[in-house]
């Protein structure tokens, strides 16, 4: 199964949506915890679900289940947790959630993990495929 993930800052819409066409991506699946901000632009939850339909025939869908919670998120934000800490208590949550058990292996076909982090290096989309492959094994990751 090969699995998708991307960023949306730092980037245009154009390059944004032709990389998601160019993969062959069938769904978005949006791991954001907070994705109405004015900060978003393009990539806010109703105006992202428009544009990937409207120009890409994407569907899409939010999975607040594979986002961190916001205590976490302040954390490492706003009150200088390091990166190292922030992953070990993300992946604890997502082990705490069982989340390789109540996400459909099938939901994953063809889906891309959105996040707000340009690089995947320390966001959390990378860990969610990270996990679910140490889980299922047979995942193919690649960060457009």
């Amino acid at each position: 199964m090969k699995v998708f993930t991307i960023g949306f800052t730092k980037t245009s819409a154009e390059s944004f949506f032709s990389r998601l066409q160019n993969a062959g991506v069938r769904k978005v699946l949006d791991v954001r915890l907070n994705n109405v901000s004015q900060l978003a632009g393009f990539a806010k939850k109703e105006d992202l679900r428009y544009f990937l339909k409207a120009i890409g025939g994407i569907d899409y869908v939010h999975e607040p289940k594979l986002a961190p919670t916001q205590e976490m998120l302040n954390a490492y934000k706003k009150d200088g947790v390091d990166w190292g800490d922030y992953e070990r208590r993300f992946l604890a949550l997502m082990a705490e959630r069982r989340i390789e058990e109540i996400m459909p292996r099938s939901s994953l076909e063809g889906a891309c993990l959105l996040c707000s982090e340009d690089k995947p290096k320390q966001c959390h989309r990378r860990l969610v495929v990270e996990y679910l492959q140490r889980k299922w094994g047979d995942i193919e990751v690649a960060h457009l």
